[in-house]
């Protein structure tokens, strides 16, 4: 089974290039972040016309998730026990959409960009990760050979190779030592990033800002992962990045992410 995630920065404009990559790319499950779309707006057809099922989580022109499935699409759940929210007053924003597909629980999750270190959004991106590290843990000490897969928009660079020049993010998100011990906080509750070992770096990112020419320069970071739990970590017997769905005109920031399972759900 061919699993894959993917930061499309907008399902409305991207619906051409979306349909193009699921024909090329033969995945079995997308899961997607950043679609910008309310559930009314968002381009099902482009999965329903080629045979996927599809949930959509979105609120607004804001975030926006989405899991499209071709080996079922069950149990779709809104949101992570616990999850918080942002605001006065606090609202559980459109950031994390679940579903079994083929026996694993695959969790399309688009977390918190933080923006500064010293805003309250920082904070909030903290309590999200804490929350979610909760949630899996709590989930695994219930069933500890549960097939989970934690996949999406992480914003956060664990490793100082993850960025292209470590000088540039001084005293910024993304790379600051509480957001990297809240990833491995993750990694220890039990969730294995399963990508790392098939495309090693330095100079290997998924995510290529628009401003400044960018990706011709390789000035990117690797920002968009797949946790495994586990009994999947088990299964995973390839991954890459398909860094070419980063070129050409109105491509996305952010590249696929696809990871190769072997096997069938054997818990």
């Amino acid at each position: 089974m061919r699993i894959a995630t993917w930061n499309v920065n907008s399902a409305r404009a991207r619906t051409e290039r979306i349909g193009a990559w699921l024909d090329r790319s033969d995945v079995d499950v997308l899961a997607i972040q950043e679609t910008k779309a309310r559930d009314d707006q968002f381009p099902a057809s482009v999965f329903t016309d080629r045979g996927y099922e599809v949930a959509h989580h979105g609120l607004s022109q804001w975030n926006g998730v989405a899991i499209a499935s071709r080996v079922g699409l069950a149990d779709v759940q809104i949101g992570f026990p616990g999850q918080p929210g942002y605001g006065e007053p606090e609202e559980v924003e459109a950031r994390a959409i679940g579903a079994t597909c083929a026996g694993v629980q695959v969790w399309s999750l688009y977390v918190p960009n933080g923006r500064e270190i010293d805003h309250p959004h920082y904070a909030y991106k903290l309590r999200w990760l804490e929350a979610l590290r909760e949630a899996g843990a709590a989930r695994l000490a219930e069933d500890p050979r549960a097939q989970i897969a934690y996949v999406g928009d992480f914003n956060i660079a664990p490793e100082d190779t993850d960025v292209w020049d470590m000088a540039e993010f001084e005293g910024k998100t993304h790379v600051t030592e509480p957001e990297r011990a809240a990833f491995t906080k993750l990694v220890e509750a039990g969730f294995a990033e399963v990508v790392r070992e098939y495309t090693p770096g330095p100079g290997v990112y998924t995510y290529w800002d628009y401003k400044a020419l960018s990706f011709p320069k390789r000035k990117g970071m690797r920002i968009d992962f797949v946790l495994a739990s586990p009994s999947l970590s088990e299964r995973v017997s390839g991954a890459r990045i398909d860094r070419e769905e980063r070129k050409g005109k109105g491509a996305s920031d952010h590249a696929p992410v696809i990871v190769e399972l072997d096997g069938e759900d054997d818990a």
